[in-house]
This record gives structure tokens, C-alpha cells and sequence, in this order.
């Protein structure tokens, strides 16, 4: 047996056995109700959460644990664990905030309780983002920590705590404290495997920009019995503008934004994405390239909502005034603020019967591509490889992540990816989320089999 192999097998062996304190870890974690909204939980329960990884990462070996207060008012957990001089430094990122619960009764176990059932561990948080802290631990754990040799390269970490409600602080922090951050490698661990058991590296994410846009055509509403007919119906004018944003095939047709891209990573079966979606029987994919495309490289505009009267309580009326929210995702190559250009452009040209289109813009994040040619990638490839013993494959998110951005601007030189525990299975962000143990396992072995064999690239 290689020297290589022995190593492998004894961080397995190591990563297996602490594979009860992944849950114990875990099932402390999902009982937090970490939602960094005050409006619905306790700000008392983040902080606690806060709390938990400072202990709990300074035990595993990490020094200077401490929580930060970032600009947008919620903390930071950060620390480090200095490695052998010349030894590259890599960051481990993830955030311990989650979503809120939404419907408590569409629940088939309390959702802040960790629920073993059919071999997966169920609760709010389990895989998006805490199955990736446990995961964080579990390998800084097996590559022994306090009580065994320190670790093979220098160790920055970072966990955000308000990822999931979008408000910005942990980029804002980047440039204010960027030594927090500077590192060789940055392992953004939110993501995970394309499938549950392939190893998969997440190298694009697509942007968005989102907008509010409002169509006006009377003083007020009339009458549809006495007026309609001639009277400008502000309703059917809308539907008409948003029906133009897809052809008869479903592309998105936005004129100024390309709509050919190809993918070039791994496929996306289409009774695969027809399973993991929910597709209705009888109901077609919209859209003429591959699922890959359609997801990962192409623009994709969504209407997320319509304000006008309910079914339940409308009146005979024709409306004078409605509102839509609409979302454009852009692939990497499409600039951001070039696509909600567009889109506006395009909302307000479409208008028919001179009817008035405002557009309001909400929000717009870039996309973003990593860099794959390094030795980072190469060690994570292999590591992924000796874990899961299969290839890593490259695949595509449809959300954005726009920390990735801010962190490929405030360090250029540094390799980026993004891995965890996550995969299709896990319904992250709905009720029912979950994680299959396996990953945490296979992925902390990969985390520490990373560590060690970029110390010394290939």
C-alpha cells in the first residue's frame, strides 16, 4: 500500500468514527433557530449560534475565535490555525443563519429538532449551511487539531450570519477587514454535489436583476360592463408585455442579451431535472437548448409575482393600474447592469396601446465564473477523487453567491470554489430539508484529504 493510500485510509477511518459527533454537533446546531430576521425570531438565537461555533472551532484547533460585527449589524464568526512556514493558506467559509421554517405543518418533523428518518437527518439548517459547518469540523477534527500534529497549510474561517436574508454585511466586511480574508484558496462551502454520492465542483453562478415594473392605462377602474371593450385594461396590457419576454418555444428573448449559450460541464438528464423539479405529467420543458443550458448558461427571466385583485373578491372591474415583480437570472459573460438595462428596455418598448410602464429597479448581483486551471483545484480534484472515488465534475448554480464576487475582486490572485453537502435531495430553503450523513462524511474526508495534499501541490 502507497504512503498516499495509508493516509487516506487512516483520515477515513478517522472521519467514520467521528461521524457521532457530526450529529452531535448537528443536532445542537438545527436546535438554534438561527434566522437572522428579528421580525420572526429572537436576534437571542444567533448569537447563541455564534456562540457555539467560537467554542466549538477553538476546540477543534483554531485560535482566535471571535465574533464580528459586520456593517449590515449581524456578526461574523472568525479565527485562524497557523500551518508550517511557506505552507499556502486556505479559507473555510459557510454561514450558520438559515431560512425560516415557513410552513410549520407542511413539516413531517419539528423543524428545529435534527429527525433521523429512511437514513437522512432532517431539520431547518441540516444541509444549507450547518450540515456544512459539521462538515468543517469533522475534517479539522480528523486532521487532528489540539491534541495531534496542528495542521498542513495556514487555516483562515469565516461563517456568515446573515447569508440567507441578503443584506450584505459580510461583503461589505471583505474590503473594511481584508485580512480576515486573504488567503491562497477560498473553499465557499454552500453549495454541493450535482447528485447525491458524484463529487462536484460549483464553477458558475448566475447573476440577477430584479424589478418592479407598473403599468397605468386608466384614472381608476371602470366598470367592465359599461366600458370594457374599448377601455385600456392595465391586466391585459401587463400580460401582454410579460408574454413577450419568452418566444413560443419558452427561450427567454430579451433583445441586447445573447440567449445561445452552451455548457460545457456536466449533463442534466432531462427525467433527472423532471424528478428533482416536480414536473407535472404532460407538462413540457420549456425552452429548445439542454436542461445544462437553459440553467447555466442562458438568460432566464421569471415573473415572481402580480399584483391585481384576487379571484376571491374581484369585482367586475376593468383595472387601471397592476404591478409585477420580475426576475432576469444572467449566466457569466452577460454583465448585470447591461441585463436590467435590457430588460427595462424591453418592459417598456413592449407597452401595447401606449400604455405607461414604469420600471423600478430592485436589485441586480453579477455572475461569476471560477478560475479551474490552478493547484487548488488539481488537490481538490484529487481529494474528491480518493473520497468518493470517482471524478470530480464541474457543474452550475442558478442562485447567486455575491461574496464569491466580492472576493475574486478584493483577491484576484486566489482560487475559488465552492463544495459542501448539499445536493438535490435536500430541499434546502423548503419544509422537509435534509441531509444524507453519507455527504458529511465523504465531504470532511475530501475537506481534510484537500488540506493535506495542497500543502505540497501536485
Amino acid at each position: 500500500m502507497s504512503a498516499e493510500s495509508t493516509e487516506t485510509a487512516a483520515l477515513r477511518e478517522k472521519v467514520r468514527a467521528l461521524m457521532p459527533r457530526a450529529k452531535e454537533d448537528l443536532t445542537a446546531l438545527v436546535a438554534m433557530r438561527s434566522v437572522a430576521d428579528p421580525r420572526q425570531f429572537p436576534p437571542e438565537e444567533c448569537a447563541k449560534t455564534a456562540d457555539f461555533l467560537v467554542r466549538a472551532f477553538t476546540e477543534a484547533g483554531l485560535r482566535g475565535m471571535r465574533r464580528v460585527t459586520t456593517p449590515d449589524g449581524t456578526d461574523a464568526v472568525v479565527g485562524h490555525a497557523p500551518g508550517p512556514e511557506g505552507a499556502p493558506t486556505v479559507l473555510l467559509y459557510c454561514h450558520y443563519d438559515v431560512q425560516p421554517p415557513l410552513d410549520d405543518a407542511a413539516w413531517e418533523t419539528p423543524p428545529f429538532e435534527l429527525t433521523e428518518r429512511d437514513g437522512r437527518w432532517y431539520g431547518r439548517g441540516a444541509a444549507d449551511c450547518k450540515g456544512n459547518i459539521a462538515m468543517h469540523l469533522t475534517a479539522l477534527r480528523a486532521l487532528g487539531g489540539p491534541e495531534g500534529r496542528g495542521f498542513p497549510v495556514n487555516i483562515k474561517f469565516v461563517a456568515e450570519g446573515s447569508e440567507e436574508q441578503g443584506t450584505g454585511g459580510l461583503e461589505q466586511l471583505v474590503p473594511l477587514q481584508p485580512e480576515l480574508f486573504a488567503a491562497d484558496t477560498l473553499l465557499v462551502c454552500d453549495t454541493g454535489n450535482f447528485a447525491l454520492g458524484l463529487p462536484t465542483a460549483t464553477t458558475s453562478l448566475r447573476g440577477l436583476t430584479n424589478v418592479v415594473v407598473t403599468v397605468s392605462t386608466l384614472k381608476g377602474e371602470m366598470h367592465s360592463g359599461m366600458f370594457g371593450g374599448p377601455a385600456p385594461d392595465a391586466l391585459a396590457a401587463l400580460v401582454r408585455i410579460l408574454d413577450g419576454l419568452r418566444d413560443e418555444h419558452g427561450n427567454t428573448t430579451i433583445k441586447g442579451l445573447a440567449g445561445d449559450g452552451t455548457w460545457d460541464g456536466v449533463d442534466y438528464p432531462v427525467e433527472q431535472f423532471r424528478t428533482d423539479v416536480g414536473v407535472l405529467d404532460g407538462v413540457s420543458l420549456v425552452g429548445t437548448g439542454s436542461v445544462a443550458d437553459e440553467l447555466w448558461a442562458r438568460p432566464a427571466v421569471t415573473v415572481l409575482g402580480i399584483d391585481c385583485p384576487p379571484v376571491v373578491g374581484s369585482s367586475a372591474a376593468i383595472q387601471a393600474k397592476v404591478r409585477a415583480r420580475v426576475s432576469l437570472r444572467v449566466p457569466p459573460g452577460i454583465d448585470a447592469n447591461d441585463a436590467l438595462r435590457a430588460l427595462t428596455d424591453h418592459l417598456t418598448s413592449a407597452a401595447p396601446w401606449g400604455a405607461r410602464v414604469e420600471v423600478e429597479p430592485e436589485s441586480a448581483g453579477q455572475p461569476f465564473r471560477a478560475r479551474t486551471d490552478g493547484p487548488a483545484y488539481r488537490a481538490l480534484a484529487s481529494a474528491l477523487r480518493e473520497a468518493y472515488g470517482k471524478d470530480m465534475v464541474q457543474s452550475g448554480q442558478g442562485g447567486s453567491i455575491p461574496l464569491c464576487n466580492v472576493l475574486a475582486a478584493q483577491f484576484p490572485e486566489a482560487e475559488i470554489a465552492l463544495i459542501g453537502v448539499e445536493e438535490p435531495g435536500c430541499l434546502i430553503h423548503a419544509p422537509n430539508e435534509s441531509v444524507d450523513p453519507s455527504e458529511i462524511e465523504h465531504m470532511a474526508l475530501a475537506e481534510a484529504l484537500f488540506l493535506s495534499s495542497y500543502a505540497t501541490p501536485l
